[in-house]
């Protein structure tokens, strides 16, 4: 939503309830930019949900990983059974979660409400906040880190400006880091309109730049590539090995799988969130994993060694003016990446924290500032930090999505009363016990519990990929255990509450 100051409360009545009935919303839990989306004059096609994968599936850090794969000992077979596999769960499991944000038109904030209640939104809203500012920081660091290379590339006597440290960025690293800190914090300013726009030109810029990447490194390897270290895994091993890279890549977008809501509460149609995501996810990822391999395959076959990014190999162009474009395409695809999944959520749950007082250009700054008062390249050089801390974090991702998910496809059957999202009343539908529902809270804390366990404790090594799915299945059946399937479910539409989509 653009940065509008929010509506004051009032009464407004839902247009499928029952007649007469009136709901007064709360200044603390609506505003403009958690109100519900107009379903008439959504912008969000097919392919604005496609660009979405088609620059965050790019990643330079998912690069890394898949990689990594290779490094490992899965040849390009199994990198591509891995990338399959992975593709078809996350097509389901974004899909479901596509599904709810155009049904309701409402942010994931607003969306936690209706399993764990006005008030306990809160929990589910700033997990998800911390993880993704914290993100933020780490991928602006890293696409700094490519733009100070090309810079010193270009201009060699700046290499000067890259000797000193101060809190441990020298002088070129804190230029490029502001440089990018402020480009993206532009862009957020002018609403998800501009990043929908900033999305549609990035998408084809990574998609051409990566397969020319491709294309060239294939030919360099005389037509052909390595399909395997000289060591490849087999047999149970390598099997073992796919299905945890499968499992990785879904917890990867653990979070983007409970935040999908921020984008497709914009979607034209559940059409168009489907053809979107078979385009995006199974066969654009399928298409990201042909880039590994070709890019791992014909590096080990040129020297016997394995890039760990393709920054890697942007740097060994030769011509400058191509290393520049291709650099430039990197850092363009870094920033949209931090725009989908690290910026906006981050946003929609300051909003939720603080509604009298932030919208979205006002929580986009603070996200911002947040990001980079944690000096996010100490956290990324931090082995510690990154595993313990944002792995802790990630893996209570996996039962809130499981909570999530049951409460609003096994109990309530896709059924919303959406206007009572925004109601203190004490009869409200989601209000439970002082707006939050305890058995969903205890439903999600022992889940929690055993995923943190299972992936930060060296015992449970073997299993730890597997964390999110082990939380998210523990979570979503104790929840169908212990749910209260006396209380009543209505369907009430949010339009009469309702703002214009971006």
């Amino acid at each position: 939503m653009t940065a509008v100051e929010g509506r004051p409360s009032g009464t407004v009545t839902g247009d499928t309830g029952a007649a007469g009935d009136t709901v007064a919303t709360s200044s603390v839990l609506y505003t403009y930019d958690l109100a519900p989306t107009k379903k008439h004059g959504r912008r969000w096609g097919a392919y604005n949900v496609f660009t979405l994968w088609a620059n965050d599936v790019h990643s330079l850090g998912n690069y890394a990983f898949a990689i990594g794969l290779f490094a490992l000992g899965l040849n390009i077979w199994g990198i591509l059974a891995a990338f399959a596999l992975a593709s078809v769960l996350l097509f389901l499991l974004l899909t479901l979660s596509g599904f709810m944000g155009h049904k309701t038109g409402v942010p994931f904030p607003v969306m936690s409400r209706i399993a764990f209640g006005i008030r306990g939104a809160k929990i589910p809203a700033a997990v998800r906040g911390v993880v993704a500012i914290a993100w933020f920081g780490i991928q602006t660091y890293l696409a700094s880190a490519v733009l100070s290379a090309l810079l010193v590339a270009m201009f060699p006597s700046l290499g000067d400006l890259d000797t000193n440290s101060l809190l441990g960025q020298s002088t070129l690293g804190w230029i490029s880091f502001l440089s990018l800190w402020v480009l993206q914090l532009l862009i957020v300013s002018y609403g998800m309109q501009m990043i929908r726009r900033y999305m549609a030109f990035a998408a084809p810029t990574t998609l051409i730049t990566m397969l020319a990447l491709a294309v060239w490194m294939f030919v360099r390897a005389d037509a052909s590539i390595s399909f395997s270290v000289d060591d490849p895994l087999t047999g149970g091993d390598m099997w073992l090995q796919v299905l945890q890279a499968a499992a990785l890549w879904v917890v990867i977008y653990g979070t983007f799988v409970l935040n999908f809501c921020d984008f497709s509460r914009s979607a034209k149609s559940r059409g168009s969130i489907v053809r979107g995501n078979v385009i995006g996810i199974p066969l654009n990822m399928l298409f990201f994993a042909g880039i590994v391999v070709v890019l791992s395959g014909a590096q080990f076959k040129l020297d016997g060694h394995v890039i760990t990014s393709p920054t890697d190999i942007v740097r060994t162009i030769p011509n400058m003016a191509l290393l520049a474009i291709a650099s430039l395409a990197l850092i363009a695809l870094t920033v949209a990446v931090n725009l989908l999944a690290n910026f906006v959520a981050p946003i929609y749950a300051l909003i939720d924290l603080f509604p009298r007082r932030l919208n979205f250009r006002r929580a986009g700054l603070v996200s911002a500032v947040i990001g980079l008062a944690i000096l996010p390249w100490n956290l990324y050089n931090s082995p510690v930090v990154v595993n313990y801390f944002l792995g802790g974090l990630g893996a209570l991702l996996g039962p809130l999505f499981g909570v999530i998910m049951a409460d609003y496809w096994l109990l309530r059957k896709a059924r919303v009363n959406v206007p009572d999202l925004y109601s203190e009343d004490p009869g409200g539908e989601y209000h439970y016990s002082r707006g939050f529902n305890p058995r969903a809270v205890a439903a999600f804390v022992p889940a929690a519990t055993i995923a943190v366990v299972v992936a930060l404790v060296p015992y449970f090594d073997a299993a730890a990929g597997f964390s999110w799915f082990v939380g998210a299945l523990l979570g979503a059946a104790l929840y169908a255990l212990i749910a209260d399937r006396t209380r009543q479910i209505r369907e009430v539409d949010g339009e009469a509450i309702a703002v214009a989509a971006e």
